[in-house]
């Protein structure tokens, strides 16, 4: 069903972040004014072989490009900031977003090229941007970087508001206090439609203060006696400034690792966020002038990303350093989902090379940035929507989300699960589904941008269990007779010197194709090569079980 918003209907969507943690981005739209609310990345899970980063499919914003007001930002996580690169590259359009932000976002616009172009607008929380027909104003919250807005977007009905990622948190760290005034009075002035971050709606109560982890930050560091590598999220500027305190009190000297931590680092002191002595910091290669006891590591890869520094380190294919026995790792996040296996992957290879590990919400060295049950109602509370819209969370997530907007007083009927493409239209009288949009996941591989689908990732897959036999063939087409070859030629598929009598085999099996296809009246190739595919596949299949991917290479010629 294709996309049907009436001329008196606001519309609300998500091209991604609506039945999936990862690349969120969702707008707001009526008549002829549309607003984008962030651009994210959704990190690929362990299935995506050789993927880089997911991000949305932005057809329907390219088909919709003249409404585009500008593209809203909450915060600067990655899954929030990400995707920016590749919606510039096919729509330039204004952002708008926190200081920080923008220095982030004008980092990753640098490395693609993009910067020059782009139209940045800085915000704080008493910005108002009015278009025609829609306004969008901000409202502070807690979540674990600095500088998180929600936002209202004034439509003819009342606010849409969109709470981005969010925490009550009564003794931050860091930045303002959340807003619960300015998110009473939206609440007051009239909520059509709520769209509220589910990640944590499964877990009671209120989410652990960032004050309970500084402490535990300052214990450990205080009691670890050898070389300590602590890994982060880049953006997570708190946590950086609290490990870099501890480390300080502590008389280590810090060495950071990582294009995206040295980046972090360097707007966090430019912005303030991170207050230290730049003399804490020291090079990779004055490590050596420094007993393991006197030094601390920071870096990148606490999700297990193999192209990580910590992946590299445990690996032992980073260029600069390695873990020595007696090291202790310190994972300072919790695995997002998608990523379990790859850190219980990491961990074990650190722990292999003798690193000692500490790791998530035991040891209160890390506490989630998205509000609990208790914070979630709160936030129903103030903003008393009639319209419910659950994001940012799995589907179970968003089911418990739903339930608790029912006991805080939304109507079950005014309440949606949505999927990215689905549109919600409405007015302040009733809400209904407008149609839908293509909203496909799209690859990024390297520099590739969606040239990488489905079919060839089925081909890595079949690569990675089962290996690859290349059969390779010289044949004359005129005479019809084969003049070198074939030649089997495996990849981790068999050990070709103790499989001397498979490979003999497989060679007649060819040959046997081969000649068959001689005996029809025009010699098809393309039919030749189909032909070798499936005789092989049934013949390995039978003598070892396993379906390797067959490439024939058949040469042909004329004597």
């Amino acid at each position: 069903m294709k996309p049907n918003i009436k001329n008196n209907e606001v519309a609300v969507f998500g091209l991604g972040g609506l039945d999936e943690i990862g690349k969120n981005t969702y707008a707001v739209q009526f008549q002829d004014e549309l607003i984008v609310i962030d651009a994210g990345i959704k990190f690929p899970e362990d299935d995506l072989l050789g993927i880089d980063y997911v991000i949305p499919d932005y057809s329907y914003l390219v088909e919709n490009k003249d409404k585009i007001k500008g593209l809203f930002i909450t915060h600067s996580h990655e899954d929030h900031i990400g995707g920016i690169p590749y919606l510039l590259k096919v729509l330039n359009i204004p952002i708008y977003g926190s200081k920080l932000a923008l220095a982030m976002i004008r980092n990753k616009l640098k490395e693609h090229g993009l910067l020059r172009n782009a139209i940045l607008h800085e915000v704080d929380e008493d910005t108002v941007v009015k278009f025609r027909k829609l306004s969008v104003q901000f409202f502070h919250t807690n979540h674990s970087v600095a500088e998180s807005f929600g936002m209202a977007v004034q439509t003819p009905y009342g606010h849409v508001v969109q709470t981005g990622d969010f925490k009550f948190d009564f003794t931050p760290p860091f930045g303002k206090d959340a807003n619960l005034q300015k998110m009473a009075k939206i609440g007051e002035e009239g909520v059509i439609a709520l769209l509220s971050d589910s990640t944590n709606a499964e877990i009671p109560g209120f989410s652990k203060s960032e004050q309970v982890v500084n402490d535990s930050i300052n214990d450990l560091v205080e009691n670890i006696e050898g070389r300590i590598i602590f890994a982060s999220f880049a953006s997570n500027l708190s946590r950086i400034q609290q490990v870099i305190r501890a480390a300080r009190v502590t008389g280590r000297k810090v060495a950071a690792f990582g294009r995206s931590m040295l980046n972090g680092i360097e707007i966090g002191m430019e912005l303030g966020y991170i207050q230290e002595d730049p003399d804490i910091f020291i090079e990779w290669k004055e490590m050596k002038n420094y007993e393991p006891h006197e030094l601390l590591i920071l870096c990148t890869g606490s999700q297990g990303e193999p192209m990580a520094a910590l992946s590299r380190i445990a690996n032992g294919t980073h260029r600069q350093i390695s873990i020595i026995p007696g090291d202790t790792v310190i994972f300072s996040s919790s695995p997002i989902p998608g990523n379990t296996n790859s850190v219980n992957n990491l961990i074990n290879q650190l722990a292999e090379a003798g690193a000692n590990i500490v790791h998530g919400k035991m040891n209160n060295i890390h506490t989630s940035g998205h509000g609990a049950q208790q914070e979630l109602k709160l936030m129903l509370r103030l903003m008393k929507p009639k319209f419910f819209v659950p994001i940012h969370g799995e589907r179970r997530m968003q089911h418990e989300h739903v339930e608790l907007a029912v006991k805080t007083g939304v109507e079950r009927d005014n309440t949606f699960i949505l999927d990215n493409g689905q549109i919600l239209a409405f007015t302040d009288e009733a809400a209904r589904l407008a149609g839908e949009f293509p909203a496909q996941d799209v690859y990024i591989d390297g520099s590739g941008i969606g040239d990488i689908g489905n079919v060839v990732l089925s081909d890595r897959r079949v690569l990675s269990d089962n290996g690859l036999v290349v059969v390779v063939a010289t044949i004359d087409t005129k005479n019809r007779k084969i003049l070198a070859g074939p030649d089997i030629v495996s990849r981790g598929f068999i050990y070709m010197r103790e499989s001397g009598d498979l490979i003999r085999n497989a060679q007649k099996i060819a040959e046997s194709s081969i000649e068959r296809s001689f005996g029809y009246k025009q010699i098809n190739e393309y039919k030749m090569r189909n032909d070798l595919i499936d005789d092989l596949k049934q013949f390995l299949y039978t003598e070892t079980e396993r379906k390797p991917m067959i490439l024939p290479v058949v040469l042909t010629t004329e004597e």
